[in-house]
């Protein structure tokens, strides 16, 4: 899609939608179709919640968006905001794209194709040397190794591909280190590859951050490769997600008897692509198409097409309303019996990158189960 870049007031206005609680990326999007800009939007925002009688959002000041940016500039990142005409393509077309996305380093890994390898933070030694190998042989092939910085399988692709670059996405801002031991690796990306993060400078991650940085590794990728995973695993939900996204997922066999390949051959059972080499995964990514997922056909045009008279009005969702409309409604719609993410936006009536969401924070809780399949049913011991 082809943007016109944001001016300094847009720009000042997005970020303050960005950063105010409970206002997501399914909500900024329709609130650009309706009023056309960010700065309208933020203007007309007060109005509309006082007309739908919602919650008033704690939208940050002016002066603080100043602050964040003049701390960006200082610190020599870059803010990508989605709507501006720089903000990554790949990113653009998943259901739920970050507002704003900050990105230490090497920018121009940005526009070059790319596969995600994550897997167990609990790692052999032969998974290691399979993510390292295989993120360096796409290395030469110009592809970038993204992936989550973790412990185990995420740290051997990220040193695979160093020395070409690799994207590293962060649950907390691009400056804080985490893991501890990945200290040296995480600066070394940041002057090598790119560290990106969606939460501001100085954001120190908890639980609910790690699932959601898991859509931006899917989404930044043409392909996720799975290289090892246990049946309760991070890895599982970046490869889910991938597949919600229109993306294609990839893992690697492994032994029955090792609980790190339950994962895996779970995926392949499921449908997703054998690999065993680099050139296996050349292939599959040469057929890669980017579609937007999740979108209805209006909202697959320019993001800021200007006002529409003839719209349908615009409905804002109120998040502590304890309807359909929000987790509470959501949970008490599930039973043992498993149902698709596609149903449960159905009946809900809500876009399905907010029901995506709501579940995420769902199962990190522990209150349901989502197979690998993407079938969600309420956790038995919930």
């Amino acid at each position: 899609m082809s943007q016109q870049p944001l001016d300094d007031r847009n720009r000042i206005a997005a970020l303050r939608l960005a950063r105010t609680p409970r206002l997501g990326p399914a909500t900024y999007l329709k609130l650009l179709r309706r009023f056309g800009s960010p700065a309208d939007a933020l203007n007309a925002l007060p109005d509309l919640v006082r007309q739908k009688r919602l919650r008033p959002f704690s939208t940050p000041s002016e002066g603080a968006a100043e602050t964040e940016l003049e701390a960006l500039a200082c610190s020599g990142d870059a803010l990508y905001l989605l709507g501006d005409s720089d903000y990554p393509e790949a990113l653009s077309l998943i259901p739920d794209p970050p507002i704003a996305l900050i990105a230490r380093g090497r920018c121009d890994l940005l526009e070059r194709p790319a596969c995600a390898i994550v897997g167990s933070r609990n790692a052999s030694a032969a998974g290691a040397r399979q993510a390292r190998d295989l993120a360096r042989a796409l290395a030469s092939h110009d592809v970038v190794t993204v992936s989550g910085l973790a412990r185990g399988i995420d740290g051997a692709a990220h040193r695979g591909a160093l020395e070409t670059g690799t994207i590293a996405a962060v649950a907390g801002g691009a400056d804080i280190i985490y893991p501890p031991e990945h200290a040296e690796l995480q600066q070394a990306i940041a002057e090598q590859g790119l560290v990106i993060s969606e939460q501001a400078l100085g954001t120190r991650p908890v639980a609910r951050d790690f699932p959601r940085r898991n859509r931006i590794i899917s989404g930044l990728s043409l392909a996720t490769l799975v290289v090892e995973a246990a049946l309760q695993s991070g890895s599982l939900i970046t490869a889910r997600l991938a597949g919600e996204q229109g993306r294609e997922v990839m893992a690697l066999p492994g032994s029955p008897l090792d609980p790190r390949a339950r994962g895996t051959n779970r995926l392949l059972r499921d449908g997703a692509h054998l690999v065993e080499t680099a050139d296996d995964i050349l292939d599959i990514l040469k057929s890669c198409r980017l579609t937007p997922q999740g979108l209805s056909e209006q909202d697959q045009g320019a993001l800021f097409p200007g006002p529409d008279d003839d719209a349908p009005e615009f409905d804002l969702p109120d998040p502590l309303a304890h309807n359909s409309a929000d987790g509470a409604g959501l949970q008490a719609m599930l039973s043992m019996a498993p149902v698709s993410v596609d149903e449960l936006a159905r009946q809900t009536g809500r876009p399905l990158g907010e029901v995506q969401a709501e579940l995420l924070e769902l199962e990190l809780q522990g209150e349901i189960d989502v197979t690998a399949g993407g079938l969600v049913q309420r956790n038995a011991d919930g």
